[in-house]
């Protein structure tokens, strides 16, 4: 696919544009609603490919941001250590793939996040055991990322089954969104997805994304963030079945 042409370009900006926006009133969200919607233009390597810069630039500062940096990469580390074992073994896998049955995986990734986050499923990290899970669900998440361009399973209930106050839990997502970035960004140069034809996609995506979570803050404290989560697992929910479904029918 051609993904040069100006009607692509603001498709992909404007996709962007709502994924900042979720992710300025939540918190999180960006790389799987983006990579959601470009799943519907493009193979998942290749959005995901587009993701990288507007990913890295948006969760950086989140990661830096908070005043517990060195705590959290002392804590959280075995699951860092896991993302980069798991992404090597996916890049493997997508070298040999081909991408096939991607989109199936992208699609059902995205149904089992909306399902977590519409039931309000929670876990529980044991506190002695936290260094092992920790490193288990990093290797899960790795080679998942690498299948679907999408970071949230198992991470995510793994870093909100810690009991970290709300500052910490933001800037510990911001911490792993940034590792599975670049460890993504790793996978998919290996695989041969990253060329100078994404510049332009990537550049429009950045700045949409800074639009889109500018905005979403804005938003944030005149609508209820629970009727907005609602709304955005659900239409995870639809938007992954419809993937899953494309993809075998």
């Amino acid at each position: 696919m051609d993904i040069a042409p100006f009607q692509t370009l603001l498709a992909i900006a404007a996709i962007f544009a709502l994924a900042g926006l979720v992710k300025g009133v939540i918190g999180m969200g960006l790389p799987t609603v983006a990579i959601g919607l470009l799943g519907l233009m493009m193979p998942p390597a290749q959005a995901a490919a587009v993701l990288i810069v507007p990913s890295l630039i948006s969760n950086i500062w989140q990661a830096v941001v908070g005043g517990a940096f060195r705590e959290l990469v002392a804590r959280l580390w075995p699951l860092f250590a896991g993302i980069v074992i798991g992404t090597a073994i996916g890049a493997i896998w997508l070298v040999h793939s081909g991408g096939s049955g991607a989109t199936l995986w992208l699609g059902l990734a995205l149904v089992a996040y909306a399902l977590l986050g519409l039931f309000k499923i929670e876990f529980k990290v044991p506190a002695a055991r936290e260094g092992i899970i920790g490193f288990a669900c990093g290797i899960a998440t790795g080679a998942i990322t690498v299948a679907t361009g999408v970071f949230a399973i198992p991470m995510v209930p793994y870093i909100q089954g810690l009991s970290l106050d709300r500052h910490r839990l933001v800037q510990a997502l911001g911490l792993c969104f940034t590792v599975c970035t670049i460890a993504l960004a790793a996978a998919l140069g290996h695989a041969g997805e990253l060329n100078a034809d994404l510049m332009w996609p990537s550049l429009a995506g950045l700045v949409a994304v800074l639009v889109g979570m500018r905005l979403g803050q804005l938003l944030r404290g005149r609508i209820r963030p629970e009727v907005f989560r609602l709304c955005f697992f659900a239409g995870l929910l639809m938007l992954g079945g419809h993937l899953a479904l494309r993809s075998v029918l």
